[in-house]
């Protein structure tokens, strides 16, 4: 029994703690029992044996539960590093496809299958903006039903069909532009086998440029079209036209009674507008350089005032010449400066169907502004007592095919411009105080370089002066 005692501390030492409180529980109730000891010996020490073996299993075990602790702290630690490093992956991912769509030149649309709005990039937001409300720039997480007038039917219409689809839709400020969507649809994660749930994405594009040249390279084999028409119909009025104004000449220096020449010369004038009409457009179609030599521009401005009588007395037109370029001479094709100050007059005749009077001046314009000895620029206007240029008309008037007045084809004035700027000149035209109008033609002459700024100038003054 001595032995026993002695040898429980040093088996308990290497119990765990709940195996040597049972230890230590059986030995209390060894000491309770003097009488049964010898009876008990054997029972308390194969208690003991299946406590310290369970110990030791016990032991064992939780030594493979820490080991296997520690295992699988390692993994979810290598498991959760590995998920870190996706979700910084992912995070760069976005913003680097967050960087594509923002610069992306084109516009993308993400909405659901109710209609959300859920991305709009910044292009999509300047294409949607600029042909709707401004504040369409904060319509993400809105519905597609909410966007009003022509660009729902345009979603629409892209939704429903497998090409792009194009509509051209007016800015905010006037203007027209054209845009072009294109459809695809993508299923979400939960949507449904039957595909009812599906994303819609729309691309879209500013397609006015391109639709812009297709319209000027239309209007250019137009023009093209027109030009070489206009070219052969040219020609072949010429040739009878030349025929008749040599007639009509013959007839007005065969001695005719007083009544004949006043018809011959009512012809005359009608062949020359033909003519005129004519000249602008073969001329303005097809206008070559100007073949320039030293022209006497006084010697210019009184052909014009004989050339215009006739013409002036059928319009009932009082016609006055004040000439101040007599000596000024200026490099120019004076064939091509006679077709404009005769556009220039026609205009004005036109202009006053019930008569009226015009004025032809020439001037010199000095450097200084105010002394003509050492002209700078020389500068012819014609001037009439008619209703004036509109209010309106000011920066259309000299456009091809603009006319006030009705079979008119609108392109006198702007052929007389082009003439004008090929010789280095300008035109310029300005209401004159009271009624009328002024066409002011100015020509920088040689080594003054400021013939063309003065042109605004001498229009003003040229308005205020009626003789």
């Amino acid at each position: 029994m001595a032995l026993t005692v002695q040898m429980l501390p040093a088996a308990m030492t290497s119990l765990p703690m709940p195996a040597s409180l049972a230890v230590a529980g059986a030995i209390a109730l060894a000491g309770a029992g003097e009488s049964s000891r010898g009876e008990s010996e054997q029972f308390l020490l194969q208690a003991f044996r299946s406590f310290a073996e369970a110990a030791d299993s016990l032991e064992r075990s939780y030594g493979m539960l820490r080991s296997e602790v520690v295992r699988l702290r390692s993994e979810l630690e290598q498991s959760n590093a590995g998920l870190e490093r996706s979700l910084e992956e992912n995070r760069r991912m976005r913003q680097h496809l967050d960087r594509i769509l923002d610069g992306l030149p084109c516009g993308v649309l993400v909405a659901r299958a109710d209609g959300t709005i859920t991305l709009l990039n910044p292009a999509g937001r300047r294409l949607l903006s600029a042909v709707e409300a401004p504040e369409f720039e904060d319509r993400q997480n809105q519905s597609l039903l909410s966007i009003p007038g022509e660009l729902r039917d345009l979603l629409q219409r892209a939704r429903s069909g497998a090409d792009e689809q194009e509509q051209c839709l007016s800015e905010g400020h006037g203007g027209e532009r054209w845009l072009a969507v294109r459809h695809a649809a993508m299923k979400e994660k939960d949507a449904e086998p039957d595909g009812a749930d599906c994303v819609s994405i729309f691309i879209l594009r500013d397609v006015s440029d391109a639709k812009r040249l297709v319209r000027e390279r239309d209007k250019l084999r137009r023009e093209q079209a027109l030009a070489e028409m206009s070219a052969i119909l040219a020609h072949e009025i010429r040739n009878p036209l030349g025929s008749l104004e040599l007639f009509a000449g013959l007839l007005a220096q065969a001695g005719l009674s007083a009544e004949c020449h006043r018809w011959v010369e009512h012809v005359q004038a009608g062949l020359r507008t033909l003519a005129a009409t004519v000249n602008n457009v073969l001329h303005f179609h097809s206008l070559p350089a100007p073949e320039r030599v030293s022209t006497d521009l006084g010697e210019l401005l009184d052909w014009a005032g004989g050339f215009l009588v006739p013409m002036a007395r059928q319009a009932r037109v009082e016609l006055s010449l004040h000439n101040r370029l007599h000596g000024v001479c200026f490099a120019a094709d004076r064939h091509r400066l006679e077709q404009v100050l005769l556009n220039l007059a026609l205009n004005a005749f036109r202009a006053m169907p019930g008569g009226g009077w015009v004025e032809i001046s020439g001037h010199r314009i000095a450097k200084d502004g105010i002394h003509e000895g050492n002209a700078a620029a020389a500068a012819i206007s014609v001037s009439d007592t008619g209703p004036g240029v509109g209010a309106g008309d000011v920066e259309k008037i000299f456009e091809p095919g603009f006319s006030t007045h009705a079979g008119s084809p609108g392109l006198g004035l702007a052929v007389c411009r082009k003439i004008v700027e090929q010789h280095g000149g300008s035109l310029a035209a300005a209401n004159r105080p009271g009624a009328g109008a002024s066409f002011t033609l100015t020509f920088p002459l040689a080594g003054s370089g400021r013939g063309v700024p003065l042109a605004a100038r001498f229009s003003e003054e040229a308005s205020q002066t009626r003789d």
